[in-house]
């Protein structure tokens, strides 16, 4: 949070484009009315569109919107691409453009607005999708035509086209798109039905919490009397006996009814080890469709719609291409490293060329297969200024737990080792431990300054020491 004195002194959680609960304002504020809120973004907007380039306003400003006022401070929102940059390189110029427009405010935050409150009354229930997925907003390819064609099917015939769909593949490649895309088709064109979309995490805490308090009838009845339920990152309740079991029900529940079930995950239902095996069975009743890899031309056209979107303009033609030769691995670290050109090039004040993309992202002289886990285990270490035994030790202060979870991510990345191997190699986790610790650094990439210098500085040692051992 930005206070007057221009220093960050306080940041809660940010707020993210994941899915989060659909929640109204229900405590008191100066700007308890949208449009008086309304009016002074506009204001604000007005100041901040005249002290930058159009393609910088584009690209950190716009996207942010005012959620609401708490005493002197101002809440705002923003994708996750964009928050912390925004934060830090333009909080205080934001607060100062607030300041001028109301003076009562001194203080802007990126923080949750406190005193919110869930409404489960809402036709659309439990969780708000990202406006920002659509249908036509996903760039499809040969990787994941048959997803996004299942997807669209659903949404067009809820039930009857293919129940359950269930969708896999690695992190980043779309998945949570197409089932936004669902949840927000639907909620444009078919408002009376009940949709809930939740991610796996958020309905184990739920249920969780269910048994803790006033028991599950009221958890049942948000889950089982619905439409449609589209659940993101099921492999997360495997494991995990009770959730399970009352996953299984609604599962039953639901189908028995004739609602439409969506859900996504990493990998195929049979690769979830730790899922039982009647919900295994269950979720390949419909649809099984894989997302895989984009290749080089829907890289690329992805860049191109990011682009355009943002309003840049890229002299360099060729720009875009080598950005997408270097940047292989899955779409969301494509936009990741677009949004990290796009700040190198404003903070140096250098053109966005190919010059800047190659010196960003060195290219990738040998093939991963030729990286060992154990030099990338060695090496991430060493980088952290610890010992490769720490990282498979137990120890779980931050910098350890960084280190560690970035070499799991780079060993995911740049071998074929599957996330029981990963696991193996350090200290015998659990592999959900596993696909959480490359979660959270695949989000963190080009975000997080921290874990961005240090992936994209062990990638390239990586390959550099695998050139020099040849």
């Amino acid at each position: 949070m930005y206070g007057r004195e221009g220093r960050s002194y306080w940041t809660g959680e940010a707020m993210t484009s994941t899915p989060t609960k659909k929640q109204h304002c229900s405590t008191t504020a100066d700007f308890s009315h949208r449009d008086s809120l309304s009016e002074l973004w506009l204001a604000v907007v007005s100041q901040l569109k005249s002290s930058l380039p159009e393609s910088t306003y584009r690209m950190w400003l716009a996207p942010l919107e005012p959620t609401g006022q708490r005493g002197e401070t101002l809440f705002l929102q923003a994708p996750e691409s964009v928050r912390t940059w925004a934060e830090k390189r333009y909080g205080n110029m934001i607060l100062h453009a607030v300041s001028r427009v109301e003076s009562t405010i001194t203080a802007v935050s990126f923080a949750d607005l406190p005193g919110q409150d869930v409404d489960y009354e809402h036709p659309f229930a439990g969780y708000a999708s990202n406006p920002n997925h659509q249908f036509d907003r996903f760039v499809i390819g040969p990787g994941n035509h048959l997803a996004h064609a299942a997807a669209l099917a659903v949404a067009e015939a809820p039930s009857e086209a293919y129940n359950p769909l269930f969708l896999h593949g690695a992190p980043g490649l779309g998945k949570t798109h197409l089932l936004g895309s669902i949840a927000n088709y639907l909620q444009r064109n078919v408002p009376e039905l009940v949709v809930r979309f939740a991610s796996a995490e958020a309905f184990t805490s739920e249920f969780v919490a269910s048994l803790r308090e006033n028991g599950t009838a009221e958890f049942k009845r948000r889950y089982r009397n619905i439409d449609v339920l589209l659940i993101d990152d099921i492999q997360f309740i495997a494991g995990k006996p009770h959730t399970e079991e009352e996953f299984f029900h609604t599962f039953n529940v639901l189908y028995e009814s004739g609602s439409q079930i969506i859900l996504s995950a990493d990998r195929l239902p049979t690769e979830i080890t730790t899922l039982t095996d009647r919900l295994t069975d269950r979720f390949e009743w419909g649809l099984t469709a894989e997302i895989t890899a984009p290749n080089l031309a829907t890289r690329l056209a992805v860049l191109r719609h990011l682009v355009t979107e943002a309003g840049l303009e890229v002299v360099d033609q060729e720009a875009l291409t080598l950005l997408a030769q270097r940047v292989e691995t899955n779409l969301r670290q494509l936009h990741g490293a677009l949004t990290r050109t796009v700040a190198e090039a404003s903070l140096r004040s250098s053109p966005f060329d190919s010059q800047l993309i190659a010196r960003i992202f060195p290219e990738r002289t040998v093939e991963a297969a030729h990286v060992t886990p154990e030099r990338i285990r060695s090496l991430t270490a060493k980088h952290f200024n610890t010992d490769a035994d720490t990282l498979i030790s137990r120890r779980r202060d931050r910098r350890t737990a960084t280190a560690r979870n970035i070499a799991m991510f780079l060993t995911r990345e740049m071998t074929d080792l599957s996330y029981p191997q990963i696991a193996g190699l350090y200290g015998g986790r659990d592999h959900s431990t596993v696909i959480s610790s490359i979660d959270r650094v695949s989000s963190q990439v080009s975000i997080d300054p921290e874990v961005t210098t240090a992936v994209d500085s062990l990638r390239a040692t990586l390959h550099t020491v695998a050139i020099e051992s040849e």
